[in-house]
């Protein structure tokens, strides 16, 4: 089952020489390294987010000054910084530009060479590129979430599962290149996430409504 770009997914096909792979690369990576976490609370007053807490630059951690908004911002940025670097590539160079830079914006987000290549977790740059290559897959990735969150009451264990099933859902739906993609940015938001997996093996992982669990590790 396929859908074309206007309905559900990204499509289109083209090739891609070496250059091109490089420059759709580096505007993803370029997208994804903005690091909207350390700025928004720069420019709001609440200091360096990278000393608080975790010393993340993710909406998690930006939670942690108590301010809401940032944190709401934060993660609305760090979303929409992936739909847009893929929407830019795939339409300059179609599907396969587009999915090369949500590589690149995923790890811009998680190791931006801006802040030595320590940032977030990735979730909602995943998200965000996700929402590009398929919405109707995002929106199931969001559902999956709801429910596990619902059932589990645990965010990170929700996201994982609800990632997990990502690469599943986009071979039905956009085809095997992304969900090749995804299952490898998959295992690196899994591998980002190693922490919070030992917590949840060790039972002591915070539930949602504890320690601003509510809030995706991102």
């Amino acid at each position: 089952m396929r859908a074309n770009f206007r309905t559900a997914t990204l499509a289109g096909r083209a090739t891609l020489d070496t250059s091109q792979i490089a420059i759709a690369f580096a505007v993803g990576y370029a997208f994804g390294s903005i690091p909207f976490g350390l700025l928004l609370t720069r420019l709001a007053g609440a200091g360096d987010i990278r000393a608080v807490g975790s010393g993340n630059i993710g909406a998690t951690n930006v939670l942690r000054t108590g301010r809401k908004g940032l944190a709401a911002g934060t993660l609305l940025g760090d979303m929409l910084k992936g739909t847009a670097a893929v929407l830019l590539m795939h339409k300059i160079g179609g599907t396969d530009a587009g999915l090369i830079a949500a590589l690149g914006a995923v790890l811009g987000h998680i190791f931006p060479v801006w802040l030595s290549f320590k940032g977030g977790k990735g979730v909602a740059t995943y998200v965000g590129v996700l929402i590009a290559v398929s919405w109707i897959t995002a929106l199931a990735f969001g559902a999956i979430w709801a429910v596990a969150a619902w059932t589990t009451r645990y965010s990170s264990l929700s996201g994982l599962i609800a990632s997990g099933f990502t690469p599943v859902l986009l071979a039905f739906l956009v085809g095997g290149k992304a969900a090749l993609l995804f299952a490898a940015l998959t295992a690196l938001v899994w591998f980002m996430h190693r922490a919070n997996i030992q917590r949840l093996l060790a039972g002591t992982e915070p539930k949602i409504g504890r320690s601003n669990a509510a809030v995706p590790d991102v």
